[in-house]
């Protein structure tokens, strides 16, 4: 058996045997050396859990079909996402497989990317299609994993007009407009903007000394910089340490600092808005 799949590969397509193989593998799925994923497709049983053979497998069962969702976006930009089902789209009515959802759908083509043979929705496709299940977030892990720009959603999303939920879908893009990288940078951006606060930029770019930092919101003219510490800096020690780094960096290369927490933001955004209005006050009238 070990010299079966050694020639065979992980994923095996019973079709594609010749009869004696075929016997073969028969024998090996009642001794359970393999599972059973998809019609007609098998997979050692030892990797029948594995995302990238689970994947590669929606490709041997059909060519046409695409993966969507969670699985779409933990092989592309997401790699830290938890996939439980692999989402599959195809044209004709789907049919059905543990650890597989199907639904029929149409993907315009040019937001279809392709892996290692494998058809998946492209990551801004991707990201709007899991604002249904995950909010923003999806939106601003994509953004800020730099898989597509804000421009490459909103092309998606319009490719794929009156299905069920654009709404929403559009409803968040329309939040996203300042491109934000977390869900505490969005809350921040809300309230700028609530606030009637303008002359800013999110992710604004600065190198100094050779080395290359994003500040989370940036007042360029009067060298203001808004830190937004998330709600992943509370258990994050590594992530903590490199932020006091990078703003020793931006004050010594002239750059005035205010930092805010996700509590902040979330129950005191009057604090946030005030002490933001009153340095860039400050500010303004050093330089006159």
């Amino acid at each position: 058996m070990d010299t079966f799949l050694a020639v065979h590969g992980p994923v095996i397509r019973r079709a594609s045997l010749a009869a004696s193989d075929q016997r073969t593998l028969r024998s090996a799925l009642a001794g359970g050396l393999v599972t059973r994923l998809l019609p007609g497709v098998y997979a050692a049983a030892g990797l029948s859990e594995d995302l990238a053979v689970r994947a590669a497998t929606v490709a041997l069962w059909n060519p046409d079909a695409v993966v969507t969702g969670r699985a779409a976006a933990r092989l592309t930009f997401w790699p830290d996402l938890s996939v439980t089902d692999i989402h599959v789209a195809r044209q004709a009515r789907p049919p059905r497989g543990v650890g597989y959802r199907f639904e029929e759908r149409t993907i315009a083509p040019e937001h279809i990317a392709e892996l290692r043979g494998l058809r998946i929705t492209a990551p801004a496709l991707t990201a709007v299609d899991l604002v249904d299940e995950l909010g923003g977030d999806a939106i601003d892990t994509c953004l800020r994993s730099r898989a597509a720009r804000l421009e490459d959603l909103w092309s998606a999303f319009a490719a794929h007009p009156s299905r069920p939920g654009n709404a929403a879908r559009r409803r968040m893009l329309l939040d996203s407009r300042d491109e934000p990288w977390s869900a505490a940078e969005r809350l921040s951006h809300r309230l700028l903007r609530a606030a009637h606060i303008t002359g800013w930029k999110a992710n604004h770019r600065v190198v100094i000394s050779g080395s290359c930092y994003f500040i989370d919101i940036a007042f360029r003219r009067e060298r203001l910089a808004v830190e937004i510490d998330g709600r992943l800096h509370e258990d994050d020690r590594r992530l903590f340490e490199s932020d006091r780094y990078r703003q020793n960096q931006l004050v010594a290369a002239g750059w005035t600092v205010l930092r805010f927490t996700w509590a902040m933001l979330v129950s005191e955004p009057d604090y946030v808005v005030s002490t933001i209005r009153a340095e860039l006050a400050r500010l303004r009238r050093a330089m006159q």
